[in-house]
């Protein structure tokens, strides 16, 4: 039976977390951008989302005489995701809620303009989850493009600040909200949508890049003309080999008209290949968080996505955890690689799952190569059957399988995933993927509830605790760290080197060609480490705890790393919405984060500072 008293401490959680074709010439100029290192022009660093730059005057030799060379209060609180971009002689930053977004002359680090959004606080931030963040700004055709909390997309003129044009992209008394960064691609600026707490379904977006007119928009579960996949073309892995979905994919695997609440939100990252003019990106958890509540394989939640950049059309698309039983929301970047496997080159995406898994498939055909644990710990399944591509579940943690109103205990990874949001990088030096990773075990608990429109629709209660065990062997041994930096080979499954941290590193990591990988600390720390040995070379601590990604570009000759800081997000909500004041000892508050992050408010506290790095000299 449904318990009163839980569904009323999670609704309160959650309130308070509220906390080819021929290219174009726009698409053509920020291409070329991301191709100078000396700019940082697209969240991910570039269309392949690689977060690799070929800056090397930084290297492994003198990274350790790297110094902050100045830094800018964003004057905001809460937790500080995403990065810069940098574009010329203009760095543009965001912050979370209000969404204000300034640019900065690097030559005098002054503020050019400033632009802060009206949005309606008492309606918006209620309805979004894990804390009040933005991933980040995009850049195209003159214009700087943000998606604001409320889900309007706006675009702003890059050298004035004015804006130019507005659209909404939802409802946020639907429970609709956007935290994610939009992706110019072609003519279109592409976005996405978040809420699956909430019950909303999720969709990828089009807007024209000039008039703000919606080109396209593609559902994640539904009939086909809502997914626009097409029957007849539209493939995924099954059985060992391509397969056609067949027709009305998208709501064969839900019970009845559970579909229209579905979840499967796109608040992630998104890629793009302009060769062969696909987007890739995953969808999140199907709603709700109680898995006997939905049978089914309830597709395609779950699921890594290509899409036609023009039509929304569906290329292919592969569902990774299928009937979803503990949260493990499958939006994380995807990564673009050539890479030889099995002695053949092949065009690859590479991608790091909540649910603990590297999956390497072709990007041109969805092919699944690799499957494995990044983590040894991970415990819900045993591996991902390779023919069937479905993984294989070990009982004793399927929270379905155990019943409602009944605890799940020491499932791994917990809810915040094997690696969340926080983006990885690829080095073509070493070959290499670096993990910016959580190591956390959770127990789980599913109760019944009842849909709303705007409200929580979670059903779920959770705990987490760290993994206890080493991430290289899996090997049980009373560890306390809740992270890790993990280097990793996608091309045979394999960790090469993993460094225990703390506490989640809930930063993206960037990579060098000076043979530097930099990531930052929810305690605040930037480091930097040896590329192909992960030996620690330098770490400075910034004002607040780094959720934000680092990023890196040049000016002048001179090269710089920046990053923002201030502790939030999922793994900081505790500080962030003051859920850790000791008002509660409720150890399950912050959709379960609180309690295993408790000690974190001893090392960091608030701030919203970004600062930026060199070496000393002119």
């Amino acid at each position: 039976m449904k318990n009163p008293l839980k569904s009323l401490l999670l609704a309160s959680s959650v309130a308070a977390l509220l906390t080819a074709p021929a290219i174009s010439s726009a698409n053509s100029g920020v291409e070329k951008l991301t191709k100078n290192p000396a700019n940082w022009a697209t969240a991910l660093g570039n269309y392949a989302g690689t977060r690799y730059s070929k800056l090397d005057q930084i290297n492994a030799k003198n990274v350790k005489n790297l110094q902050p060379a100045w830094s800018f209060s964003t004057g905001v609180l809460r937790g500080h995701e995403g990065g810069p971009l940098v574009i010329g002689d203009v760095i543009y930053i965001h912050t979370p809620f209000p969404n204000t977004v300034y640019a900065l002359d690097q030559a005098t680090r002054s503020v050019i303009w400033e632009y802060t959004p009206q949005m309606d606080a008492d309606v918006t931030i209620p309805v979004m989850c894990c804390d009040t963040v933005n991933r980040g700004l995009a850049y195209g055709d003159g214009k700087i493009f943000l998606q604001q909390s409320d889900t309007v997309l706006t675009a702003l003129d890059a050298k004035t600040g004015k804006r130019i044009w507005s659209v909404q992209n939802g409802d946020p008394k639907l429970g609709m909200t956007n935290t994610q960064a939009p992706l110019v691609v072609n003519d279109k600026i592409i976005t996405g949508i978040a809420g699956g707490e909430f019950g909303v379904r999720g969709f990828l977006a089009a807007y024209d890049m000039k008039s703000g007119q919606l080109a396209w928009k593609g559902y994640s579960m539904g009939p086909d003309g809502d997914t626009i996949i097409n029957p007849n073309k539209t493939t995924t892995w099954e059985n060992g080999k391509v397969t056609k979905v067949g027709k009305n994919s998208g709501t064969n695997t839900w019970e009845g008209d559970q579909w229209k609440i579905g979840g499967g939100t796109t608040w992630g990252w998104y890629s793009y290949d302009p060769d062969l003019n696909l987007v890739y990106y995953g969808s999140g958890n199907p709603s709700t968080w109680n898995p006997v509540q939905r049978p089914g394989d309830n597709k395609w939640s779950m699921s890594l996505w290509a899409r036609d950049a023009d039509t929304g059309e569906v290329k292919w698309v592969y569902q990774m955890t299928p009937h979803d039983e503990w949260d493990f929301d499958g939006i994380n970047e995807v990564v673009l690689a050539d890479q030889k496997i099995g002695g053949k080159m092949r065009k690859t995406i590479v991608h790091f799952d909540r649910n603990g898994f590297g999956y390497t498939l072709d990007r041109v055909t969805g092919e699944l190569l690799v499957a494995e644990k990044f983590d040894k710990t991970v415990n819900w399944a045993t591996h991902i059957d390779m023919k069937s591509g479905r993984p294989v579940l070990d009982l004793k943690y399927s929270t379905e399988a155990n019943g409602e109103d009944e605890n799940t205990e020491g499932a791994c990874p917990a809810a915040l995933g094997s690696k969340n949001q926080q983006p990885v990088s690829y080095s073509p030096q070493t070959k290499l993927f670096y993990i910016s990773a959580n190591h956390l075990c959770m127990d789980y608990e599913p109760f019944e509830v009842s849909y709303t429109a705007g409200q929580p629709y979670v059903g779920a209660t959770l705990t987490m605790m760290p993994a206890g065990g080493d991430a290289i062997t899996g090997k049980k041994d009373g560890s306390t760290n809740l992270g890790q930096f993990t280097a990793w080979d996608a091309t045979t499954g394999k960790i090469v080197w993993s460094n225990k941290e703390t506490f989640s590193v809930w930063s993206g990591s960037v990579a060098t060609a000076g043979g530097v990988v930099f990531y930052g600390t929810l305690e605040g720390y930037l480091k930097a480490v040896d590329a192909k040995t992960g030996k620690e070379l330098y770490k400075f601590k910034t004002p607040s705890g780094i959720i934000g990604n680092v990023n890196t570009w040049s000016y002048k000759g001179k090269q710089y790393v920046g990053v923002l800081s201030g502790i939030g997000g999922w793994a900081g909500i505790g500080i962030a919405a003051g859920l850790d004041s000791g008002e509660s000892d409720s150890n399950s508050e912050g959709l379960g984060a609180v309690g295993a992050y408790r000690s974190l408010s001893s090392f960091t506290k608030l701030g919203g500072v970004f600062t930026v790095f060199a070496l000393p000299g002119k």
